[in-house]
C-alpha cells in the first residue's frame, strides 16, 4: 500500500469529541502505512507557517503518532487548538507575508496561494479537516481548488448540511438538560420564570432538543413568535403548577415579532458579531407586560466543554475511521455523516447554500411553541433528515 502523508486540524469553536476523532485517524492510519501530521489552531495553521521560522513550524505543526495521542480521547476540547482563521478573507497579512501580492476584496485578502505552498511544503497527500459550517466551507473551497480533502462535522448547532448529525451536539443536550434540572430548584424557589439561552445562531436545533426531553417550550431563530402569546403562554402554566413556576429554553438567535436580534462587537474572521443576550431582552419584556420576574441563565460554553458523552465519543470515533477509510479509497469531497440514522460518506456541503434549519412544519408547534412529540415512526434516531 502508498505511503500516505495525512494533515489534519480543527477549526471553530471546539466541542467534546474531537480528540476522539484525532485518536482514531492516526490510530487507522497507522495500521494502514500513513502518517498523520497535526496542524495546530485551525486554518491559522496553514496561513501563518513559515518555513524559515523554526518558531511557527514548532508552533503549528505537530507529527502524531500512537504515544501522543494515546489518552487524549479522555478529554474534550480539541489537542490541535482552533481559532476562526478564514483564509480567503484575511484582515491582515502575517508579517512573513508583507508586501506580497494577493487577490483583495474590500478590505480583506485572499491569500489561499499561500495555504496551497505550505500543503505542498508540507508533503501532505490528503487534508482531514474537522469543523462547522465556517470551516468547512473552507475545506470546500480547497476541493475545488485541487487539494484532497476529507471533512468531519462538528458543532454543537447540529446546523451542517447533508447530516443529521455534528460531533459534540450530543453532549450540549446532555449538559442543557442537566443544568436545567438543577436550575429547577432555584427557579421554583422563587415562584419565578427561568429563561435560559442556548447557542444557535442560525439553527434551532440544540434548544429545540433540549425542549423535547425536559418537556418545557422553546423559542427558535426559525420561527418568530407573538411575544404577548408566549407571555400570556408562560404565565398560564406558571399559575397553573402547584410550585408557580415555568421555564423556557431559547436560542441566542430568537426573535419575536418587532424584535430585531442585538449584535455587537467587530465581525469575526466569517463574518459573525456576537450576540446580545435575547434571554435579557425577553425577561424585561415580561417584567414590563406581566409584571412577573425572571431568572436568566446562559447555558452557552459550559455545554462543549469537559469530556464527551458516550454518543459523542462513538460517532467521532466512527467518522474517523470513515475518514480515514475515504482517504485510503482516494476520495476527496467527502464528508462523514449520519442519514437515515446510517454512517454514510456525503459531499461537502456546499457554503452557498448556509447551515441546515430546522424543519417547522414536522418538528415545532407554532401554537403552543414546544416541539413537536407526534409522528415520530420510521425517523431516523435524531429525529429528522438531512
Amino acid at each position: 500500500m502508498a505511503h500516505r502523508r495525512i494533515g489534519i486540524l480543527t477549526g471553530g469553536g471546539d466541542v467534546p469529541g474531537l480528540n476522539s476523532v484525532i485518536k482514531s485517524v492516526v490510530y487507522r492510519g497507522t495500521e494502514n502505512d500513513c502518517e498523520v501530521i497535526g496542524i495546530r489552531r485551525g486554518w491559522e495553521g496553514l496561513t501563518h507557517l513559515h518555513f524559515d521560522d523554526p518558531e511557527t513550524v514548532e508552533r503549528y505543526v505537530w507529527p502524531l503518532n500512537r504515544e501522543n495521542t494515546r489518552t487524549i480521547d479522555r478529554f474534550g476540547g480539541t489537542v490541535l487548538h482552533s481559532t476562526r482563521t478564514n483564509p480567503s478573507k484575511m484582515k491582515t497579512l502575517p508579517e512573513y507575508l508583507a508586501g506580497k501580492e494577493f487577490p483583495k476584496n474590500s478590505d480583506t485578502y485572499d491569500i489561499s496561494s499561500q495555504v496551497l505552498e505550505n500543503i505542498e511544503q508540507l508533503k501532505l497527500d490528503y487534508l482531514i479537516a474537522i469543523g462547522g459550517d465556517d470551516t468547512l466551507s473552507y475545506a470546500a473551497k480547497l476541493d475545488r481548488l485541487g487539494v484532497p480533502v476529507i471533512a468531519i462535522p462538528k458543532t454543537m448547532d447540529n446546523d451542517v448540511r447533508n447530516t443529521e448529525y455534528c460531533i459534540g451536539f450530543s453532549t450540549a443536550i446532555t449538559r442543557a438538560t442537566a443544568a436545567i434540572g438543577r436550575q429547577r430548584t432555584t427557579v421554583g424557589s422563587h415562584e419565578r420564570i427561568g429563561i435560559f439561552r442556548i447557542f444557535g445562531r442560525d439553527a434551532g436545533f440544540t434548544a429545540l432538543y433540549t425542549a423535547y426531553v425536559t418537556s418545557i417550550r422553546c423559542c427558535i431563530p426559525e420561527y418568530e413568535v407573538d411575544l404577548d402569546k408566549l407571555i400570556g403562554l408562560l404565565c398560564t402554566e406558571k399559575r397553573d403548577t402547584p410550585s408557580n413556576y415555568v421555564l423556557l429554553v431559547i436560542s441566542e438567535g430568537a426573535s419575536w415579532v418587532g424584535y430585531q436580534t442585538q449584535e455587537y462587537g467587530e465581525p469575526d474572521a466569517f463574518g459573525h458579531r456576537k450576540k446580545m443576550s435575547v434571554g435579557e431582552a425577553l425577561a424585561t419584556e415580561i417584567r414590563y407586560r406581566a409584571k412577573e420576574d425572571s431568572i436568566v441563565s446562559d447555558l452557552t460554553y459550559d455545554l462543549r466543554s469537559g469530556e464527551p458523552d458516550f454518543v459523542d465519543k462513538m460517532i467521532a470515533t466512527t467518522f474517523g475511521n470513515m475518514a480515514l477509510e475515504s482517504v485510503l479509497r482516494g476520495e476527496s469531497g467527502r464528508m462523514a455523516a449520519l442519514n437515515g440514522g446510517c454512517y454514510t460518506m456525503v459531499p461537502i456541503p456546499d457554503p452557498k447554500l448556509g447551515p441546515r434549519t430546522v424543519d417547522i412544519g414536522s418538528m415545532y408547534n407554532t401554537d403552543r411553541y414546544r416541539p413537536s412529540y407526534a409522528n415520530k415512526n420510521g425517523m431516523p434516531i435524531f429525529l429528522t433528515r438531512a
